[in-house]
């Protein structure tokens, strides 16, 4: 991660490439690309979440094929030797480490986070640019990481095995199924032997990540150990990345994300789906 005023200090830097990877929930009612429009850091390209994701797939945003990802960033002016920060405009980190982990399972390192994104960005007063932003086309090379992601069998065979430790970053109540899913059509409730640890709980109020002692302590406390392997879910594989950089920064890199996410597993009728009551956490 890198601070508001580290950042304001390498803006125009040669080399440096800002991005702005907002994107909300369904029914939040906000509209990233025109509040990027209206104001974003100087110089910060657009990455649109949903037009970089796997359009043949009917499930939310997962990943695309690396040539198709490739020749995405290519476009956006975007190359494999620029240095890259990402931020967003939740203010608890909601989509921002996504395109932090895509980066990295694409096998582009050069990559980090703005610790209180946006929000902290605004609250300090620093400059804004209107409109859109248009670089010449870059040279981005991706290759996939495979043992960064976890797919629907891998999940299912895990109910059985425990080999890896699922946690679930969306909030107590979605996942003890007493709040009902922002997408129609999923049932309610959590994968069975999961974990719950909402990633809004990984940041301070004003969008900063909890320090690494604090940080460790939080998770810990919910059940995570540091000598086993992780696999992070949330509602759609947005916000689990949250949990991942947590972990990265706390040096634990045995990590995978369930790409398809509660969109896939609560829209299936094959899968099985627990809950308990938010007394029992």
């Amino acid at each position: 991660m890198v601070s508001t005023a580290w950042l304001a200090a390498k803006l125009g830097h040669p080399g440096l490439r800002v991005i702005d990877a907002s994107w909300y929930l369904p029914g939040s009612g906000r509209d990233p690309a025109a509040e990027y429009a209206a104001g974003h850091i100087p110089g910060a390209v657009f990455f649109d979440v949903d037009a970089s994701s796997d359009a043949r797939s009917p499930l939310p945003h997962m990943l695309p094929a690396a040539a198709e990802f490739a020749d995405r960033m290519a476009a956006l002016g975007l190359n494999d030797t620029d240095q890259l920060v990402v931020y967003d405009g939740s203010g608890v980190n909601l989509s921002a480490p996504r395109v932090w982990w895509t980066m990295r399972t694409f096998g582009h390192d050069q990559v980090a986070v703005l610790d209180g994104g946006m929000g902290m960005w605004r609250r300090e007063r620093r400059s804004l640019e209107e409109g859109g932003i248009t670089l010449p086309a870059g040279h981005f090379t991706a290759r996939l990481d495979s043992s960064a992601v976890r797919d629907l069998a891998a999940v299912r065979a895990n109910i059985r095995t425990q080999a890896e430790q699922l946690v679930d970053v969306r909030s107590r109540q979605r996942f003890a199924g007493i709040e009902p899913e922002p997408r129609p059509g999923l049932r309610s409730g959590h994968v069975p032997g999961s974990i719950n640890l909402p990633f809004t709980e990984l940041v301070h109020p004003d969008g900063s990540m909890l320090p690494l002692g604090e940080l460790r302590q939080r998770l810990a406390g919910s059940g995570i150990d540091f000598a086993r392997p992780v696999i992070a879910t949330c509602g759609s594989g947005t916000s689990a990345c949250a949990l991942t950089l947590g972990l990265h920064r706390l040096g634990h890199t045995q990590t995978a994300v369930y790409d398809g996410a509660w969109a896939e597993w609560g829209g299936r009728a094959d899968t099985p789906v627990d809950s308990q009551p938010i007394s029992q956490r």
